[in-house]
């Protein structure tokens, strides 16, 4: 269970334990840690020692708060816990030291249903099964209705007629609606309804990160919207593919870029993330919304968006790179409010820094950019050569050459344009009648 915040079993607190171990010892020898990183570009191994560091560091605090509500202390597992009020049940059966095998005993149940209930943290039992719960626990449900909260996990309602026409145009156009032909009131319902479950079950979309000027995006229903999309396309693939991401495996990471070599790259590329536990959904942007990727966790699962809001190979590999480095540096120290990247913005933050040194170098090292005469050139002969040498698509090398000399007149032809979204978006690619995105 790399990457939980919250222990709640015997067989995750070993889990834990191994993987503490398995970090610390990278960490401390260079010969374990190059067995990690191997065939990574030296540039970025830094950054992946920090987020090692980090990673230790999150998985200790989650060790200790359960030892801790083992000997009765509920404070630091609560804490992880939030307002959930499923993982609250969770930490409550720790905190009274049974196992899930006692506590299914006391509810005359099979123990595989109490480990399936606390795996989805309570989300698919009835009231009166969680009031039965708590009632053994010995916990008294309560709410609070004297003072009534302002509804701040909701988003704002106030729209114009024209933004939720085209809110409701584009669910209409992919697939989001149950029926494509209910009414405009019935749709928009369905939409806002939708949303609000969303918000309640993973809350808002912190800031958007586009450098100095952070924007809170938390009541901006098009970005909601289409999170909420993101995050029900990636729960189905969660639920028939039963991922599992491991953090310290990343010598695959070099494979991945090899990959934009070949006509179907990026469908290879979607496939080769699945088997690293990491998910990857196209869902193309809502007219007005300034969103090209996403990076963002459900439960442990890291959940890669992409809107491929520029149709072009060089657009698409530089962007899913930029957030494999939020899955692989910020896994512990951002991924869990989530990154919503607008690459149209050059003001960038620290974390966005080293998002976009991961990318740049993974795809070209600095040590081989600054020698190439690439660099430099004028005619496609000498990108098309050190492509070559490194085992990329061309179109990646011509479309950071666009971008370092600010000139999108040059090599227009050159950056694989149209190439990608009749691949993702497909409707051949199917699955129970819904596209694979």
């Amino acid at each position: 269970m790399p990457g939980a915040a919250l222990i709640t079993n015997e067989r995750q607190e070993r889990e834990v334990c191994a993987l503490i171990d398995q970090i610390g010892e990278a960490l401390s020898s260079d010969q374990v840690l190059q067995q990690i990183v191997d065939g990574l570009p030296p540039e970025i191994l830094d950054a992946i020692r920090r987020s090692l560091v980090a990673e230790r560091q999150g998985l200790i605090e989650s060790l200790e708060a359960y030892r801790t509500a083992q000997g009765g202390d509920v404070t630091g597992l609560k804490a992880r816990a939030g307002n959930d009020l499923g993982a609250l049940l969770v930490a409550a059966r720790v905190a009274k030291g049974w196992k899930q095998k006692e506590l299914a005993r006391r509810l005359f149940l099979p123990e595989q249903q109490v480990q399936r209930y606390e795996a989805e943290r309570y989300r698919s039992i009835s009231l009166s099964g969680l009031q039965r719960v708590a009632r053994t626990l010995g916990i008294k449900l309560t709410a609070h209705i004297d003072q009534p909260l302002q509804e701040p996990w909701l988003p704002s309602y106030e729209m114009s007629s024209s933004e939720l026409q085209k809110v409701l145009k584009h669910a209409r156009e992919n697939g989001w609606l149950d029926k494509a032909d209910q009414s405009d009131d019935n749709g928009i319902s369905q939409l806002r309804r939708t949303v609000a479950e969303h918000v309640g079950e993973y809350g808002t979309p912190s800031l958007l990160r586009t450098g100095l000027n952070v924007h809170d995006l938390s009541k901006d229903w098009f970005l909601l919207a289409w999170k909420a999309q993101v995050t029900r396309s990636a729960l189905r693939l969660i639920q028939r593919k039963k991922p599992k991401y491991r953090p310290l495996n990343m010598s695959w990471l070099s494979e991945l870029v090899k990959l934009s070599v070949f006509d179907d790259g990026p469908v290879r590329a979607k496939e080769m993330l699945a088997e690293q536990g990491i998910l990857l959904v196209i869902e193309p942007q809502i007219a007005g919304m300034r969103v090209d990727g996403a990076a963002f966790l459900i439960d442990e699962h890291p959940v890669i968006g992409l809107t491929l809001r520029l149709d072009t190979l060089d657009n698409f590999w530089f962007t899913l790179m930029h957030e494999m480095g939020h899955v692989i540096l910020h896994y512990r120290t951002g991924l869990a409010s989530g990154f919503f990247d607008d690459f149209e913005h050059l003001e960038i933050d620290e974390m966005e820094e080293e998002a976009n040194r991961f990318a740049q170098n993974m795809l070209i090292p600095d040590a081989v950019w600054s020698k190439s005469p690439a660099r430099i050139a004028k005619t496609a002969e000498p990108i098309e050569r050190l492509a070559k040498q490194l085992g990329i698509a061309p179109a990646i090398i011509f479309g950071r050459l666009r971008m370092e000399r600010q000139n999108y007149k040059i090599f227009s032809d050159k950056i694989g344009r149209g190439r990608v979204r009749k691949q993702l978006l497909s409707k051949t690619i199917e699955v129970n009648d819904e596209p694979v995105i």
